[in-house]
């Protein structure tokens, strides 16, 4: 069985929309036949935030993010909620040395934290994980 890994917003929504479609993104998903992956826990917020977003600007209907929240809620991603005392202080440190926003950070964090590989599509998100020596998916 493959190794679990962490996987970022950025993947996870490129299966949401048409236009976002991506080899990399897709391939992601098809490993979730054989495992699971690990989210940290303001991933929920993120979706919901892209999905409001993506209504208000009619790209989705209310309906079609319904069908999203239910499609993701069938797939095996773990929401870590495990809070270490240093989390906020790991977090400014990560943001701050790779000039990440607090929500990058979390999942270089929590790839560092569980020493799971990184799957995600953000550029910056990448460089940050190569710099950490973390393998990427």
């Amino acid at each position: 069985m493959p190794e679990s890994f962490v996987v970022d917003n950025s993947v996870v929504m490129a299966w949401c929309f048409n236009d976002q479609a991506d080899p990399y993104a897709d391939a992601v998903l098809e490993r979730l036949e054989e495992t699971s992956a690990t989210v940290p826990s303001l991933w929920p917020l993120e979706v919901v935030n892209v999905l409001l977003a993506a209504e208000r600007r009619k790209l989705l209907s209310p309906a079609d993010s319904e069908r999203f929240v239910r499609l993701l809620a069938q797939l095996p991603i773990i929401i870590e909620l495990d809070c270490p005392p240093s989390l906020m202080k790991d977090l400014l440190g990560l943001g701050r040395g790779h000039k990440l926003s607090s929500y990058d950070a979390a999942y270089l964090e929590l790839s560092i934290r569980k020493g799971l590989p990184l799957a995600t599509l953000d550029k910056s998100l990448r460089k940050a994980a190569k710099a950490e020596k973390l393998s990427l998916l």
